[in-house]
């Protein structure tokens, strides 16, 4: 959701870092693009107002006029206050308090509020014993389908009786949370207008009842400056310890993040990334700053991961490299572990100097598309020829481009890029040290892949 703006703000930054010397005229042209760009991005006028005027403070100092590189410091000035705008302090979940401890989860109907609770759970599971329940009792089967994420997920939930109330299922689920000896108790309510008073209040009884530690606001990025309308509301009449961000993948523009922490008073703790169960990610705000500028994430990319890559299966395809033996299935395995990580846009856009080339690489078809597409194709084999590609001819690209529904050439491609990667492991495995493998490396490593990809991306 930050590449529009990542865009504007380094075109705002380009033409004050190459030069030498700035000018008090320099930074005000380069504040005005900032500020504009800020505002498309939907961040909300005071906010912007604020930010501006402390950047423009620390701009005109002595300490940057006087610098070897005025330009970066500038850079480096925004970045800090960026950070300091969303939330530079400690954003981890708060657990200070006996056993059970409780959360309570509020948002706007549709916000994915339920999904989130679940996604949560999820997170936690492994060092929390965990009980959900649904207080949503105006919704159709909201119940049921915090039941089925439970079930999903393994997480336990609260059974449904029929016609209880919201403050009666509170009060069965603390008690059931005590009597099952549950680390954590997370409260689903139902999704509310800032403006519905009778549901407010309801909320307000329930957090009174449940006296949790955390009170987790859920917006959708997606709302944009209304985002600081529902985050003011719900903080004012209920009181937030914490907001939830979802969609950050879509087409919002920014402007929610940059703006509920200053409105709501509270920190951005968690972003959802997906629709996915473990699509969900924890906020920290000097990363995703470095993200807005486009100096990537590599720290979440690590942990990312660490968490979804497979170790078993990364240490069984390491030892197949090492030894050369490399084939289809093994391409496959590749693809797959990948996807794990998200999208190839997302990705790159985590590491810093490619993440400027993330449209590119996603416009070149050297990306996700491709790789569903040479998935389908590696699917569409027989498993001898997966494990012996040297023996697909002319007759058997024809009956796999046809049950893959791609052209032969595509087929081509795929076992081209595969014949390079196969030769690249087998060279690994014959060097078998670092010195070898630097030897190797004197060669351009993107030599040969398809769609003139070195051409494109020279770096």
């Amino acid at each position: 959701m930050f590449e529009s703006l990542t865009d504007k703000l380094s075109q705002a930054f380009a033409k004050i870092t190459s030069r030498g010397v700035l000018t008090e005229q320099d930074i005000d042209s380069a504040m005005r693009e900032i500020r504009i760009a800020l505002l498309e991005a939907d961040v909300s006028l005071p906010v912007v107002k604020d930010f501006i005027a402390k950047v423009k403070e620390q701009a005109l100092g002595e300490k940057v006029v006087k610098s070897v590189k005025p330009g970066q410091m500038v850079v480096k000035i925004v970045h800090d206050e960026l950070v300091k705008l969303l939330g530079d302090e400690d954003n981890a979940l708060n657990f200070n308090a006996p056993a059970p401890v409780c959360f309570l989860m509020l948002g706007l109907q549709g916000s994915g509020k339920t999904t989130t609770t679940a996604k949560i759970a999820n997170k936690l599971k492994k060092n929390k014993r965990i009980l959900m329940a649904s207080l949503d009792v105006y919704r159709p089967a909201a119940r049921e389908q915090l039941a089925q994420l439970g079930r999903q997920i393994g997480v336990d939930v609260l059974p449904i009786i029929e016609k209880e109330k919201p403050l009666e299922i509170t009060k069965r689920a603390l008690s059931e949370a005590k009597k099952g000896v549950y680390d954590l108790l997370i409260l689903d309510t139902a999704g509310r207008l800032q403006i519905d008073e009778e549901l407010m209040k309801e909320a307000l009884e329930v957090k009174k009842l449940a006296n949790p530690v955390e009170t987790l606001l859920v917006a959708d990025a997606l709302i944009g400056q209304e985002a600081c309308n529902v985050a003011k509301e719900f903080n004012e009449k209920i009181g937030v310890t914490g907001l939830i961000l979802t969609r950050i993948d879509g087409s919002s523009r920014a402007g929610a993040a940059l703006s509920m922490k200053m409105v709501a008073n509270a920190p951005i703790k968690f972003l959802g990334t997906g629709e996915k169960i473990d699509e969900i990610e924890e906020f920290h705000a000097d990363r995703i700053a470095g993200r807005i500028l486009g100096r990537g994430d590599v720290v979440s990319l690590v942990e990312k991961t660490i968490e979804t890559i497979d170790k078993a299966e990364a240490e069984k395809m390491a030892s197949k490299m090492m030894k050369g033996s490399f084939d289809m299935n093994d391409m496959l395995a590749q693809m797959q572990q990948i996807k794990k990580l998200g999208s190839i846009g997302s990705i790159v856009g985590m590491i810093p100097g490619l993440s400027k080339f993330k449209s590119q690489i996603e416009d070149s078809g050297v990306g996700d598309s491709l790789m569903k597409k040479q998935e389908a194709i590696i699917l569409s084999m027989t498993k001898e020829e997966r494990a012996h590609p040297d023996i697909i001819k002319a007759s058997r690209k024809r009956r796999i481009a046809l049950g893959s529904g791609v052209n032969v050439h595509d087929v081509n491609v795929l076992l081209k890029s595969y014949e390079q990667m196969s030769t690249m492991m087998k060279k690994m495995g014959s060097f078998g040290s670092m010195a070898g493998m630097a030897k190797m490396f004197k060669t351009n490593p993107f030599a040969g892949m398809g769609g003139g990809f070195n051409k494109r991306f020279p770096f």
